[in-house]
């Protein structure tokens, strides 16, 4: 006869071995994939604020009256790799640099996974005025 305490039986519940083991296998790759997804979105928006930071030099150096080929290769210098960087003069006097990139994910799913498209926009009052 099996012991007794507090009215239940003490051993083994049959029919449960190994449920753990089972929710633990499908639960780690959804663990992985939940890691490696929040990676890619603060990758992502470490890259946006390295596109937004870039966009501002290129504009601050546009509005003194730099040389294009100068500012543009400030802000690449500033900006991630890879990325486009274009130049506007706007009506009023204004200049922008906007400065867009692409994140993707990295690891063994990212040429699976498109990437996003990030980018900053910068405008500056010229010194000299409408140029």
């Amino acid at each position: 006869m099996r012991a007794l305490r507090a009215g239940r039986r003490v051993g083994r519940v049959s029919g449960a071995g190994g449920t753990a083991t089972a929710e633990l296998a499908v639960l780690l790759p959804a663990l992985a994939l939940l890691t490696v997804l929040c990676v890619g979105a603060v990758s992502a928006v470490a890259m946006h604020v390295r596109c937004l930071d870039a966009a501002r030099t290129g504009a601050r150096a546009l509005a003194r009256d730099e040389p294009v080929p100068a500012v543009v290769a400030a802000t690449e210098a500033r900006a991630p790799r890879g990325a486009v960087v274009r130049i506007r003069y706007l009506d009023g006097g204004l200049v922008a640099v906007e400065v867009t990139a692409r994140a993707a994910l990295a690891g063994p799913i990212a040429g699976g996974v498109p990437g996003v498209t990030v980018g900053g926009r910068a405008v500056a009052e010229a010194e000299g005025g409408a140029p």
